[in-house]
């Protein structure tokens, strides 16, 4: 069968129609936005490997894995917003917000510590309908929004936690009714083959799973990139923009409430200026991933293997018995290089269209 169609024009020119050219296995795979992290992810595995003894023992798997997915987590809903075109730079200090409201209500309130985390729940998926609303509203960048919504919620954690409890950081509410099945659901662990797991890798591993489906399987999934690509060209063929965005943001203030459950339930206590700068971290990990600044473009598992990248190098670096002040560097040399890699990958494959 021929791959061609051919189709004579007006002047008897042959033309050829690309929707019926095959596209060959190479070609699929030189398009995949996760293919420069993937060889990213690989050289630092190799790197370490050969620098790093100890990086290769079974026990540091879970170590490694586990500082991914403590990233990882946010790094999914991160990568659906930028492919939709935005930014959330809140996204850190939401995280502590959410463990904040959780302990603080569970204290205050002497109420079972699931209530606390069901309000917390309520409460965090409210600002990120509060950033998605703002956003659609007064179509100010996302940038500004967050940015706006970042410093208000920097300053809320502190003063209210000072005014609550006297000090910067929480009760312990290790002795509540609920807190250990809480803990088993957010911050448990468990053992295979002798190797120690924690749960929020299965969190993690499944949110990509679920991220993945929904961006390929599903219409809100085609939403998603045609909101990144143009946002009036995508109302102009009826996609629900402001939905599409408000549901991005609740995305992104779900998964911080997982994240947050977990930074509660594994030391009881939270120190209310934590979080700061991690949104930038999250943001670097779906751009090694695939995901371009401009939206439109990337891919969930993109942003577990730079969610990835980031466990084996701040873990690495510990292994090899580096100063650990290095990380930030080659987290930034990680973040150009990725960048040059997948811009590259993508113009050959444009070349060869």
């Amino acid at each position: 069968m021929s791959s061609t169609a051919p189709a004579s024009g007006p002047s008897g020119i042959d033309h050829v129609d690309e929707r019926l050219l095959r596209t060959t296995p190479l070609k699929k795979l030189l398009a995949r936005p996760e293919l420069g992290s993937v060889v990213g992810a690989i050289a630092v595995f190799v790197f370490f490997s050969v620098v790093a003894d100890s990086f290769l023992k079974p026990s540091s798997l879970g170590t490694v894995l586990y500082a991914a997915s403590t990233i990882g987590i946010m790094a999914v809903p991160v990568a659906l917003l930028m492919i939709g075109g935005e930014f959330d730079l809140s996204a850190g200090v939401l995280v502590t917000s959410s463990a904040l409201i959780s302990s603080m209500f569970s204290y205050q309130m002497t109420a079972n510590v699931w209530v606390g985390v069901g309000v917390s729940l309520l409460v965090t998926l409210a600002i990120g309908v509060f950033n998605g609303f703002m956003l659609t509203r007064t179509r100010l960048p996302s940038f500004i929004i967050t940015l706006g919504t970042f410093l208000m919620l920097t300053g809320l954690n502190l003063g209210l936690t000072k005014l609550i409890s006297g000090t910067v950081s929480t009760k312990t509410i290790a002795d509540m009714e609920g807190f250990s099945s809480a803990r088993k659901l957010f911050a448990s662990q468990l053992t295979i083959g002798g190797v120690e797991f924690k749960v929020t890798i299965l969190w993690w591993f499944g949110l990509v799973a679920l991220a993945t489906w929904i961006l390929l399987r599903t219409r809100f999934g085609n939403w998603i990139f045609a909101v990144g690509g143009g946002s009036d060209a995508a109302r102009a063929v009826g996609v629900p923009v402001y939905r599409t965005k408000i549901g991005l943001y609740m995305g992104v203030a779900f998964c911080a409430w997982i994240s947050g459950q977990h930074l509660l339930f594994s030391f009881d206590v939270v120190q209310s200026g934590e979080g700061v700068g991690n949104e930038l971290i999250y943001i670097i990990a779906a751009v090694i991933g695939g995901c371009l600044i401009t939206g439109g473009y990337g891919s969930a598992i993109g942003s577990a293997v730079g969610a990835l990248i980031f466990g084996m190098t701040s873990k690495g670096i510990v292994y090899a018995e580096w100063n650990p002040d290095w990380f930030k560097f080659f987290l930034g040399a990680m973040l150009l290089l990725a960048t040059l890699l997948n811009a590259w990958i993508r113009k050959r494959v444009e070349a060869t269209k």
